[in-house]
């Protein structure tokens, strides 16, 4: 009842090109996407400091420690 056409001297029927070419767009989609997703993040370390001495690295980590929970609390504010 289909079409069909001839490739490499076999006959192919319409409806497994289309399928083909369905799965193989999707399996391109499914690649791309994985590959830009790239490496998980981890998410609870903190940045490394890059501070000019131990003085000045002592400050930055006391006042962050000292506002961690100033943005996790006005944010329930709002």
């Amino acid at each position: 009842m289909g079409g069909y056409y001839v490739i490499a001297g076999k006959k192919i029927a319409n409806e497994y090109l289309a399928l083909g070419t369905l799965g193989s767009l999707g399996a391109l989609v499914w690649g791309a996407k994985k590959k830009m997703a790239g490496p998980p993040k981890d998410l609870t370390s903190e940045p490394p400091l890059n501070t000019a001495s131990a003085e000045e690295e002592a400050f930055v980590k006391e006042y962050i420690s000292k506002h961690k929970d100033d943005g996790k609390s006005s944010a329930a504010h709002h």
